[in-house]
């Protein structure tokens, strides 16, 4: 099975993208002041696709992990089992260093609500406080329309994994059905070659019979009549 086909790296290359977007966001984030909505919503956003793309690589572990009890019989090696190990090892890692920063971050806290207003009180004095009351309408104006950007943002990137959980439950269902083919295939084979191997006992039983009984010319006619027979079995068997 070509990579192309193989479910494994489909879904590998699910998660990295996955990945490179959660890096990304990261990257947004660390550049981000603390002191705004827009940082509060990249913490959130980024603590939930951690623990999306955590979920997903401890599944991947797991069908390695099943492979493993036998890997010929997915046609897989140990080269090709400490590859894929290596490489959910390193995701794993990537998505929790960045997880423990946001978390770490989190846990120092930005400034608050009533800080940011002192401060914005504080750059307002010497106004009249009907400027005072425009310039606050404005700003509330501002973060309302920033807000509904965002939420609407977050919306697509919520449908965007939502569709991406769906092709990975997908490309699972496929794993399923194809395990479940091969099982009943090497249970007609193992029918056949057990037939045959019946037929061939009783062949070779008869066999012993008949030269036991018969003399040395009739043993020669014996035996070229049984190699034809045998040939007859063997197109039936294998050729039809």
């Amino acid at each position: 099975m070509t990579p192309a086909q193989d479910p494994f790296y489909i879904v590998k290359e699910e998660i990295q993208d996955s990945i490179d977007k959660l890096q990304s966001t990261f990257q947004q984030w660390e550049s981000t002041p603390t002191n705004t909505g827009e940082y509060v919503h990249l913490t959130k956003e980024l603590l939930t696709n951690c623990e999306s793309i955590e979920w997903q690589v401890e599944e991947l572990n797991k069908a390695i992990s099943v492979a493993l009890r036998d890997p010929a019989y997915y046609g897989l090696n140990e080269t090709e089992l400490g590859r894929r190990k290596n490489w959910t090892a390193s995701a794993q890692n990537q998505v929790r260093t960045i997880r423990r920063s946001v978390e770490a971050e989190k846990g120092k806290g930005g400034f608050s609500n009533g800080s940011r207003q002192e401060l914005l009180g504080s750059s307002q004095t010497g106004r009249s406080n009907k400027q005072y009351a425009m310039d606050n309408d404005d700003f509330i104006t501002s973060e309302s329309d920033r807000q509904m950007l965002l939420m609407k943002q977050q919306d697509d990137e919520l449908d965007e994994l939502s569709a991406s959980v769906q092709r990975i439950g997908g490309v699972g269902l496929t794993i399923h059905d194809e395990l479940i083919g091969q099982e009943k295939i090497l249970d007609e084979l193992s029918m056949e070659m057990e037939t045959t191997s019946n037929r061939l006992d009783f062949v070779q039983k008869r066999v012993a019979m008949v030269m036991k009984k018969a003399s040395a010319k009739g043993q020669i006619l014996m035996i070229a009549f049984l190699i034809v027979l045998f040939i007859i079995l063997f197109v039936l068997v294998f050729l039809t």
